[in-house]
């Protein structure tokens, strides 16, 4: 676990835990326009996947939270499923601390790369992931991954697939 100062409490990470998937849940639903995922799906990510997450508190709310897994095919990627951070815990570089978190982790000890989907408009991750690949060392590359009309019907926006690496830097 490690934390870090803001003006008043320190946040701290740690691995989740299946007890944070209802709040998980609720978290998700308070940073707009993330999409949410059932309960169920959410406690999942936060016991199946938990060495791959992180858990970000202060003042004992979850106040950020990224979950993630190493694809099956992929042993050397951590793909990052989802970003939250709540206004609580925003304008600290909270989503970049626990990106490093993550890939700091024994379980990620075989990772070289990370990969995640963002929609065209979503410009506080294309500027998280581009100043994460930075701080890594690492270049970073994109296309376009699950098109709009094909994979979402037309009811969601394009998702293009960012991968990143090999990373030079340790974080």
């Amino acid at each position: 676990m490690t934390s870090e100062g803001s003006n008043t409490t320190a946040i701290a990470l740690r691995t989740p835990v299946k007890d944070d998937g209802f709040r998980l849940h609720q978290l998700v639903a308070e940073c707009p326009p993330l999409d949410a995922n059932s309960i169920y799906c959410n406690l999942l990510q936060c016991s199946h996947f938990a060495e791959t997450g992180v858990a970000a508190e202060k003042d004992g709310d979850l106040v950020g939270f990224i979950s993630g897994y190493i694809p099956p095919q992929k042993a050397e990627t951590v793909f990052v499923w989802q970003v939250a951070v709540h206004e609580k815990g925003r304008g600290q570089g909270l989503a970049k601390r626990m990106l490093k978190e993550i890939v700091a982790r024994e379980a990620c000890k075989n990772v070289t790369h990370m990969e995640t989907t963002i929609t065209a408009d979503n410009e506080a991750s294309w500027a998280l992931f581009r100043s994460f690949a930075r701080d890594m060392g690492a270049e970073l590359e994109h296309h376009v991954h699950f098109e709009k009309d094909t994979h979402f019907g037309g009811q969601h926006d394009s998702e293009f697939l960012l991968r990143i690496g090999p990373f030079t830097k340790k974080p």
